[in-house]
């Protein structure tokens, strides 16, 4: 494994703004990644995301091991080299999207159907490790047991349980050394449960830690004591990942607690609906009310989209079917996302984060 190590450039209360080093490239924190699922954020190109300034993007293991199939990527180089992308790259394990499944579910993995054809699939945590090996992903993450919220104690007990006996597992079938490994902790919203988590992942030393299982049916109230357990018990030179989480609120109060990345497929599914994220919060460009007007998704926005195109014109694209409607508001979400936590990361060094925080929870608190 080849630790990613993270330093400090400045901190503000709990917020931190750092550079983490991996064994290929650096990227800066807070960083938001966008989610390309299978081997593409939706609508959007390699160029578009270099044109964006992502610095990682993330596939997902699932999906990418049924169809192209891991095999196939590797002949290719790497996931980022089949994409055309020459930044970094993070493969999930899939198992968020195993579990939502249903699968046969045992100490030793996974029993699922592909969605694709039907066809049954074995997952263990050294199989997913030697996928995502296979995938060529900068940093992968171990499979893990995400349990549904709400979910009875003793369900997510077992979770923790499992996560932490696969993710000592994982660690010993990984091979690669260009290639970074995640542990993940899980543990609901309770807060023993999560500390304890935290505290069993972190001495298994990977190289970085990943927060799961939240975002996932619970109330922002009961995310964020969840999220400082396990932060509580994470080493400081290691990043913290916040998995699958991507709305304004939710990124500024875990940056608030020294949160270091987060990737979420929010942006891309409002985007191609209609919604835009902007400074006064969530607009909807298909009302009729946008129908003459020449403003720009955001005026406070110097992305591709809102430096050239209207809200009258995206919503006619809207209105008459055309693909060109989705790509143009998922470009402006993505890049509006990364600005924010560019924001952030400014904040934090110049040390008014605090003011930041309180302005973004005045207009994104209550969504």
């Amino acid at each position: 494994m080849f630790p990613v190590e993270f330093s400090q450039v400045a901190q503000d209360g709990q917020a931190r703004a750092g550079v983490a080093t991996t064994h290929r490239g650096t990227y800066s924190t807070p960083c938001f990644m966008p989610v390309g699922t299978r081997g593409a954020i939706k609508y959007l190109s390699a160029q578009d995301y270099e044109q964006l300034g992502a610095q990682i993007v993330l596939g997902n293991t699932y999906h990418l091991m049924l169809r192209p199939g891991a095999e196939l990527i590797a002949r290719f180089g790497g996931l980022g080299a089949f994409a055309g992308w020459n930044g970094l790259t993070l493969t999930d394990s899939g198992g968020f999207q195993v579990f939502s499944l249903n699968p046969d579910v045992d100490d030793e993995g996974v029993t699922f159907k592909s969605t694709y054809d039907g066809s049954m699939h074995r997952f263990t945590p050294e199989s997913a490790v030697h996928t995502q090996q296979l995938l060529g992903a900068d940093i992968q993450m171990v499979l893990d047991v995400c349990p549904p919220l709400p979910s009875p104690p003793h369900v997510v007990r077992t979770a923790l349980e499992r996560t932490s006996m696969w993710a000592a597992r994982a660690r010993d079938a990984h091979e690669r050394h260009d290639q970074s490994l995640f542990g993940i902790v899980q543990g609901g919203i309770d807060i023993n449960m999560r500390a304890e988590s935290a505290e069993r992942t972190a001495t298994l030393q990977f190289d970085g830690y990943g927060i799961g299982g939240l975002s996932v049916g619970e109330t922002r109230e009961e995310m964020v004591p969840a999220l400082q357990a396990a932060i509580t018990h994470l080493p400081a030179n290691r990043p913290r990942y916040l998995m699958g989480v991507g709305d304004p609120a939710s990124l500024v109060e875990a940056v608030n607690l020294g949160v270091d990345q987060f990737d979420c497929v929010l942006q891309t599914r409002l985007g191609r609906h209609g919604t835009a994220l902007t400074s006064a919060g969530r607009v909807n460009l298909k009302r009729a009310e946008f129908t003459e007007s020449d403003d720009p998704i955001d005026a406070t926005c110097s992305c591709m989209v809102c430096t050239r195109h209207s809200r009258g014109y995206i919503r006619h694209l809207f209105q008459v079917g055309e693909p060109t409607a989705s790509r143009l508001v998922s470009i402006h979400n993505v890049a509006w996302t990364i600005s924010l936590m560019d924001q952030m990361r400014r904040s934090i060094i110049d040390g008014s984060f605090a003011q930041l925080r309180q302005d973004i929870l005045a207009i994104w608190g209550t969504t």
